[in-house]
């Protein structure tokens, strides 16, 4: 599997909360504001911050690095999300991928093996803190601690043991995302920097859908 699946497919994989607002009961919505009580100020200052990552689009340059510093493989393409959990991520070059997330299934594509894997949504939203990129739920928000290393600096880490990522941190100029830092379980490091950075139109409501064309082999883990 490609190194671009290893680092980035964990942050795709979770780049969702609950894409149905309306269903939220009256349970959680009391945590929720007893949770808002204990929020830290470097969480308010980041949820902050995220609450203008509602919609939007920017090319990438990605690249990974082995725990011991060599470089693995760089990448570069076009990164697009919407709120609460639409994604779309095409990797051009060096070697083409696709990842989509349509709101209830995420869609990994190789076109190489002409082959798409289907993952349910449901059952990957607690594996990384990239799912706070798009979550407002303040329960959510409770399974990690963040640090606020400067003005527009955010290291986000799990209470979790066994999460699948270390560590998360975001920079930001202004109100736009600029970078961000994926340190995963086996201490691999992806670094993506995100330019051009532009609000979607009406177009690109069609990058967030994915049909398989026909022979590709469709790999349905749901």
């Amino acid at each position: 599997m490609k190194y671009f699946f290893i680092s980035v497919g964990l942050f795709v994989m979770t780049l969702s909360a609950n894409s149905q607002a309306n269903d939220i009961t009256t349970v959680n919505d009391k945590v929720n504001a007893q949770a808002t009580q204990v929020l830290s100020s470097a969480k308010k200052a980041l949820m902050h911050k995220l609450a203008n990552l509602s919609a939007f689009k920017a090319d990438f340059q990605q690249s990974v690095f082995a725990e011991e510093g060599q470089l693995l493989q760089q990448n570069q393409g076009m990164l697009a999300v919407s709120k609460p959990n639409l994604l779309y991520w095409h990797v051009t070059t060096p070697d083409e991928s696709l990842i989509v997330s349509d709101g209830n299934t995420l869609w990994f594509y190789d076109p190489f093996i002409e082959q798409v894997t289907l993952y349910a949504i449901d059952n990957a939203i607690n594996n990384t803190p990239v799912l706070l990129l798009v979550s407002p739920d303040l329960v959510i928000w409770q399974a990690y601690q963040v640090q606020q290393l400067a003005k527009n600096r955010f290291m986000i880490t799990s209470k979790d043991e066994n999460s699948q990522v270390k560590s998360l941190e975001l920079i930001f100029a202004d109100k736009a995302l600029t970078d961000f830092v994926i340190i995963d379980a086996t201490g691999q490091i992806s670094r993506i920097k995100l330019l051009n950075n532009k609000p979607l139109d009406n177009n690109d409501k069609a990058l967030f859908h994915f049909t398989p064309s026909a022979g590709v082999e469709i790999d349905d883990q749901r």
